[in-house]
Parts: C-alpha cells; sequence; structure tokens
C-alpha cells in the first residue's frame, strides 16, 4: 500500500513546532490566522493518521489522495471555531486526535467521489495545507481577476481568448488588459499568501505562478 509523504515535517519552521501540544497547535491556529505553519504542523502530525483511515476505506489511490485534501479542507475550516472542551467524547471529541478520527469517518462516509479518469489533483504537487491557504485567497480574491487566472491556468486559454469570452460577457477588456490584470492576480495570490506559508511551499522566493499544473487545475478551480 502506498505510503505518505510529508516533506513539510522536516521543515525548520515545522519542526520548531513539535514541542507544543495539541491543545496549544490548536489554539495557535485560530489566535493567528495570517501564520499557516501552526496548521501545517497539525497536519504533520495527523496526517499518516488520517491518509490510512481513507485509504482503507477507498479503493482507488487516486481516489483516497482526492478525498484525503477534501478531508483536510474540511478540517481547515471546522478547526478554526473548534472548541475541544465542548465536544462530547462519546461523539469523538475531547482530544484533537479523536476529533480528527471523527471528522475524517464523517468525510468518508459523506463522500461523493468523482470518477478516477476525472480526477486531476497530485498530492505531491498540491500538498493539502497549501491547497487550503491558496484556496481561502483565491475566495476572497476580486472575482474579475479570480476569473481570468482561471481561464488561464485551469483552462489555458490565451489572452486573447480571455479577452473575447468577457467581452461576450459585457466586460471590455482588450488582450493587453487581461496580461496586465492576469499579473495583478499572481502579486495578488503571492502577497496575500502568509509568509510561512511561501517559506515552506516556495522556499521564500518561490513563484506562485510557476505551481505544477496539477497545483493549478485542482486548487484554481472556478
Amino acid at each position: 500500500m502506498q505510503t505518505l509523504q510529508i516533506p513539510e515535517s522536516g521543515h525548520t519552521l515545522v519542526k520548531s513546532l513539535f514541542h507544543h501540544k495539541d491543545q496549544e497547535l490548536l489554539t495557535l491556529f485560530q489566535n493567528y490566522p495570517d501564520q499557516g505553519k501552526y496548521f501545517v504542523a497539525i497536519f504533520c502530525r495527523y496526517g499518516l493518521i488520517v491518509y490510512t483511515l481513507i485509504r482503507h476505506s477507498v479503493r482507488s489511490p487516486v481516489q483516497a489522495d482526492y478525498l484525503f485534501s477534501q478531508t483536510w479542507r474540511h478540517i481547515f475550516y471546522e478547526m478554526r471555531p473548534l472548541n475541544l472542551r465542548e465536544q462530547d467524547s462519546t461523539e469523538g471529541g475531547n482530544t484533537l486526535q479523536n476529533w480528527l478520527i471523527n471528522i475524517t469517518a464523517v468525510c468518508i462516509n459523506q463522500a461523493d467521489l468523482p470518477p478516477v479518469e476525472s480526477i486531476q489533483y497530485s498530492l505531491s504537487a498540491a500538498p493539502p495545507p497549501l491547497w487550503c491557504y491558496v484556496g481561502l485567497v483565491l475566495d476572497r480574491m476580486e472575482p474579475l481577476l479570480r476569473l481570468i487566472l482561471v481561464m488561464a491556468q485551469t483552462f489555458h486559454w490565451s489572452e486573447t481568448r480571455i479577452s473575447a469570452y468577457l467581452q461576450a460577457e459585457g466586460e471590455s477588456v482588450s488582450p493587453n488588459e487581461v496580461k496586465e490584470l492576469l499579473k495583478g492576480a499572481y502579486r495578488t495570490l503571492e502577497e496575500n499568501l502568509p509568509a510561512d506559508i511561501r517559506q515552506i511551499y516556495f522556499n521564500e522566493n518561490g513563484l506562485v505562478s510557476g505551481l505544477d499544473p496539477d497545483v493549478d487545475q485542482q486548487i484554481l478551480k472556478p
């Protein structure tokens, strides 16, 4: 059976957090939403457990990787307001590990997985924490910038084709303007990613515009 590789766990920023208890990491994650290292540390600590549960429940490795990323996206949002003290121990509460196992079970039971041939997701190219934070920035991006970014990266449309599409939709935007807007979209994406996420996943100087195509197809969705 395929094993999970978590290269983030070797990064200095993440290793410096390994001494924290679960509740401390959870509190730091909730209190400092502009920093991503706390979520990455939780992912490194419990990623293998979540992956093992999913891999034993899904036959296809491709679908398992996809569900794994979807589960961590769900965890990312559900963990923000999480108060473990309010959790019923009979429902998988009281400890972060129990809560994560419970959430994973819910995601497995409710999963409506697409066919293997339609999944473009690559776990190695788009680790779930990066997927979550890029998605968060995209959710907050100006609609026109996000649309242009999606058409350029996901559909690989040229600036001329994007311009023609926008004009058909009532937006008077020339190909040159599309080019400048696309630069602005990349700049917005880079500037709004937490600095520590950029350090962990892009070695500080990495460019978001240089992401692997698999990342673009999975994260930059309409």
